[in-house]
């Protein structure tokens, strides 16, 4: 048996330790939409995940502090968008707090259930939410996929990372 490694940096559980952990995690970019009383509502987000194939679902973490959950609270339908490595312009003004994120500068439409879906995007999904699970700050949205556009697959694009606090491209 051999002798356990050194701890070295190891410190305890904190919100700072857990953000540290993540920024070496590299995730894929999204953005979520959904129609509220008021008009429509989104947010960047990096915690998409699939979570099962039959029914299809996924799932989202999304802050209970942020101005799109009020709507995400209640919707039944959401829009979830993979974007592509040329659109971090998007990815910023979806997740900047107070910026127009369906101004001018968004080319979008009403999808399928009155769901705000974006142009351009890699790939898109309308889903129904089904559960909302409580996690500290967050809920956890898990959602099955009703319709969707996997994008052309002559032109399979290359998706947007979030990395070290910093939006990237894949590299070859």
């Amino acid at each position: 048996m051999t002798a356990p490694p050194a701890l070295g940096n190891a410190r305890p559980a904190s919100p700072d330790l857990l953000r540290s952990v993540f920024r070496r995690h590299a995730a894929g970019v999204a953005v979520i939409t959904a129609r509220g009383a008021s008009g429509p509502v989104g947010f960047t987000a990096t915690s998409l995940a699939s979570v099962s194939a039959d029914p299809p679902m996924l799932s989202f973490g999304i802050g209970t502090a942020g101005s799109s959950w009020p709507v995400i609270a209640t919707a039944d339908h959401v829009g979830v968008h993979v974007l592509a490595e040329d659109q971090q312009d998007l990815a910023v003004t979806f997740a900047r707090p107070g910026a127009d994120r369906f101004g001018p500068g968004t080319a979008w439409w009403d999808g399928p259930e009155g769901v705000p879906l974006l142009h351009g995007v890699l790939a898109w999904t309308v889903c129904e939410v089904v559960a909302r699970v409580p996690a500290g700050d967050h809920r956890i949205v898990i959602a099955e996929v009703l319709l969707g556009d996997p994008g052309d697959p002559a032109r399979p694009g290359r998706p947007l990372l979030y990395h070290h606090g910093r939006y990237h491209g894949l590299r070859d």
